[in-house]
Order: C-alpha cells, then structure tokens, then sequence
C-alpha cells in the first residue's frame, strides 16, 4: 500500500514538473514568434538611448526622459549581444524573462515547497507575456523585476555564515533595480523592513541589526552613486537631476487622488481579463496561507511584497497596463501557495482527488493561452502591434526611417516633432534635439513653456537634415490648456525652411498609404498622417 501512494506521489510530481515546462516553453513560443513586433515608443526611447551609449554619448545628451539610466544600459548590453535590430532587443527580453521565470520558481520553492515553486513560475510567465501588461514589449518594469526578485531570494538566506556578504549583494540587485525605473525604492523600502522585524524575530542584538541594516543599505547606494559619479563625469549630472528628479516630481503630481480610481478601476479589470483564474488563485493562496500556521510566515511575507508591489503600480496614480509586470510576481507566488496548500489539505486523500488541484491549476493557466489564441498563435508581428496598438505608428516608423536613412549622411541630424523615439533608433541618426518625447511640452506643469522654447532653439541650431512632424493626436497628447508655441513656430518655420518629399497617411483603418518623392497635389483632410521634410538647400 505504501509503495502505491509512493508511486502515485511520484506521478504527480512528475505531472507538476511536467505542467510547469509545458507552460514555460508555451512562453517561449509565443515570445520567439513576436520577436519582430516593431518596437513601440519606450522601446524605441530605450533602443536609441542605448544606441547612443554605444557610440559613447552618455545619457541626458541627446535624449531627454525622467527615467533613471538603467534600463538604457541594459538595452546597450543586451544590443551589444544580440545586435541592434528589434529581434536582437525582443531576444534579450527573452533570456531576461527567462531568468525572472527561474527565479520566482526559486523564490517559490524557498518559502513553500518545488510544487509553490513551479506554479508560481508558470504563472509568471503566462501572466508577464499577456497583451493585457504588454509582456512582450521591453518595458522598463521587466528590468525591473529581475533584480528584485533576485535581491528578495538572497534576503531570504540569512541563517549562512556569509550572511553579511548575501546581504550587500541584495543589497546590490536592489540598488540596480532602482536605476531601471524609480518605483522600484517601494520594493527597497519593503525589504528593509522585512529584514528588520525578521532580525527582531530572530533574537539579534540591536547592534548586529543596524549592522545588518547598514550592509544592505549600503549595497543599494553603491550602484546609484557609481551612476551619479558617472553622469557628473560625462558632464551631464545638472541635466540628468532636472529630468530624474525635478520633472519627474512634477510628473508625478499631476493626477490627483480624486482621479485615481477612475483610472485603477477600468485599467486593472483589463489587466486581469482572462488571466482572473490565476489572480483567482493567488487571492485563495493569501486567506489559506493566513488560516494555517504552516504557511502563515510565507504568506504574511508575500502580502507584504503585494502590499509595497501595489505602491509601485500606483506611482504617479497613472495606472499605465505595463506597470503591472511590478505585481505580478507577488500574484504568482501567491497562487503558489494556494496549490501547495490546497494539494497539502488533500494529502490524505485518494490520488483522483489530489489531481483536482492539478486539474483546477491548469485550467486557471491555459485559459488565458486559449483566449488571447490569435494574438499568441494566428497573427503576423505587425498584425499584432496594429491589435493592440492600434493607429500608433509603430510599424510605420521602420519604413519612414529607412528612407531618411537611404537619403542621409551618418553625421548629418534629424527632428521629429512628436513623441516617436524608435524613429531615431531605426533611422541611426542622432536627434538634432534632446526632446524625443513632446508629451511633457503639453503638460499642465511649470516647466512646459520652457521646455517648448528650448526644443525650437536645439533644432534651430542644428539646422537637422530632415524634420519629420507626427501629426497624430497620440503622439503630443494636447490637452484644452496645452500651450501652443511649438505649433506656431512649426507652421512658420517648416514651410520656410523645408520642403515636404513624404507623406504617410494613417487615415484609413485597413492600410496605410506611403507617399515618397511623389505627394498627390490634392489631399482630402487628413486625421492621422506624418510629414517628412526635407531641408531646402
């Protein structure tokens, strides 16, 4: 008898193992499949400021953003590997993936068991490729990710005797995932008090704990001030704290807690969608691991993770899909723990009802493979990017910079006066201005009417070669107060100093229509179009 449960436990896992691989390399497929989806505008801002790290040009020089350098170094990394095309970029997403899939597995089988671990894996990565997160795009969030969760693994292996070395290299990951992307200081906030109240509970003396804390602490200053010493020596530390610190605050400030349910409340409905068994089970995973003693430290351990990952969602109370990817380890794991329960409730039971909790898992993670089937498995990458992003000129801006490259020098300098970075990424030619995004231009903050004046100066003063302007309402996001320097200035300078030889019509809903070298003289009125102008001589 004994023999038969042995065989039937080793069966199951055996399944459990076998789920978990189908799941991830189900992933894999997906995402080998998009590789050549076109970038979108994060991607492409990240794409061309790595291209110009690359080349030696520091950040804040040429490319204006409020993000922390992180992520721009590592898309320069991963494009350094695989190259600097979009399937190069989309690969090292993939291997980038990859490792924060491992991770959460690792995570998972450290505050539970193999069985937590492999459901939370898989259900990381089923839920970090879905078009509801826009997990096949390499957003900053993923970058994120990867060394928290790192970071969290080695803070959870403190009983060793290189204790203080794990914890200045958590530390260090921590440090890192801050320079991705500055929501990250919550997961940094939570791991110090995670590793204060677990030194109380372990019976260290106040000085070891302020040691400890001191260690991790440190390893999180080091890489920021490394970047900080870098930027200042590269001579671009005043520029880099305008738009990482004194833009981004009043950034940050401009959707006011009034609003902020409104924007979570339609957003995170989508963001569940199709993936709510899993979300589902993760909300068991917490009130079960709560209710039983065995798995109420792991529990308690992940609300707190969900807790600080909800407030690096929330900066900004912008809500935006990919800010999501920041929860959705703490989600998985937390299903992890509600499989790893649930099948130690029925433990005792006969084998048949044992595989419920299988059975109910995969049901939960195939749904949502099943139900974004098209987007996964039946469309071409551009047909993707055009589902999702709809009128967006993503696909686009690869052909529009294949003729500016085709009708440039590499020394000479273009404009797009619209917010599509990816364009300059594509054309490999540097921005005559450092202003690659014109969302902030029509911001209701201070530094808007400055900030259009010293866009018209830079490219005044770089005379560019070719002046692309978007005309297309999601590119400049102009609001009823939005100032309009920009507009006039560009209805009296472009016709003065260029000469329009394209015109890219998005107007239609089935094709988009290419006019180089050959406008039609008449036009009916355009709703999305994009002009590309050439200097005159």
């Amino acid at each position: 008898m004994t023999n038969t449960i042995n065989t039937h436990d080793k069966v199951l896992r055996v399944a459990w193992w076998v789920l978990g691989l189908t799941a991830f390399g189900l992933t894999l497929t997906i995402r080998i499949r998009l590789l050549g989806i076109p970038l979108e505008r994060d991607e492409g801002e990240y794409a061309y400021a790595g291209q110009l790290m690359l080349q030696g040009i520091p950040p804040y020089e040429l490319a204006y953003n409020m993000k922390f350098p992180g992520t721009y170094a590592a898309y320069a990394l991963l494009m350094s590997i695989f190259g600097q095309t979009i399937t190069g970029i989309h690969l090292g997403l993939l291997l980038v993936n990859a490792a924060t899939v491992v991770l959460v597995f690792l995570l998972g089988r450290k505050l539970m068991n193999s069985t937590a671990g492999i459901a939370a894996a898989a259900s990381y990565a089923v839920l970090s490729v879905s078009p509801s997160v826009l997990g096949f795009a390499g957003h900053a969030t993923h970058f994120v990710v990867l060394p928290v969760i790192g970071g969290t693994l080695l803070l959870l292996n403190h009983s060793d005797r290189q204790t203080f070395r794990r914890l200045l290299a958590s530390g260090l990951l921590f440090g890192v995932g801050l320079l991705m992307k500055q929501p990250a200081v919550f997961f940094i906030l939570f791991a110090a008090i995670y590793l204060f109240f677990s030194d109380i509970r372990a019976g260290f003396d106040l000085k070891r704990i302020l040691l400890r804390n001191l260690v991790f602490g440190g390893g999180v200053i080091v890489p920021f001030g490394i970047t900080c010493s870098v930027l200042w020596y590269a001579g671009v530390f005043k520029a880099s704290w305008f738009w990482t610190i004194d833009y981004a605050r009043q950034y940050g400030s401009l959707v006011p807690l009034s609003e902020a349910a409104q924007i979570f409340v339609p957003n995170v409905k989508e963001v569940i969608g199709a993936n709510w068994g899993l979300w589902g089970l993760a909300g068991i995973g917490l009130i079960v691991g709560l209710w039983t003693k065995r798995g109420r430290a792991s529990a308690g351990f992940l609300l707190g993770l969900f807790t600080f990952s909800t407030l690096a969602v929330s900066a900004g109370f912008y809500f935006r899909y990919h800010y999501f990817i920041l929860i959705l380890p703490a989600v998985s794991l937390l299903a992890g723990v509600a499989v790893s329960n649930l099948s130690d409730q029925l433990s005792g039971h006969a084998t048949a009802v044992r595989l419920l909790v299988f059975l109910l898992f995969g049901a939960a993670i195939s749904l949502p493979l099943f139900w974004e089937e098209k987007f996964f498995f039946g469309l071409s990458p551009v047909e993707a990017c055009r589902l999702i992003y709809g009128e967006n000129p993503f696909p686009e801006s690869v052909r529009i910079a294949k003729y500016v490259r085709e009708h440039t020098k590499a020394n000479d300098t273009i404009a797009v006066l619209g917010s599509e970075p990816q364009i300059y990424f594509y054309a490999k030619r540097h921005s005559a201005t450092g202003y690659i995004y014109t969302y902030g231009l029509m911001e209701p903050q201070k530094y808007a009417n400055h900030m259009q004046s010293e866009m018209i100066r830079e490219i005044e003063r770089a005379h560019p070669k070719y002046l692309i302007f978007v005309g297309m309402s999601y590119s400049w996001l102009k609001r009823p107060g939005s100032e309009e320097l920009i507009f006039t200035w560009a209805n009296d300078y472009i016709p003065q100093n260029y000469s329009i030889t394209g015109l890219v019509d998005l107007s239609a809903t089935d094709r988009t229509h290419y006019y180089f070298g050959d406008i039609p003289r008449r036009l009916p009125q355009l709703e999305n179009y994009i002009l590309i102008c050439e200097r005159k001589s």
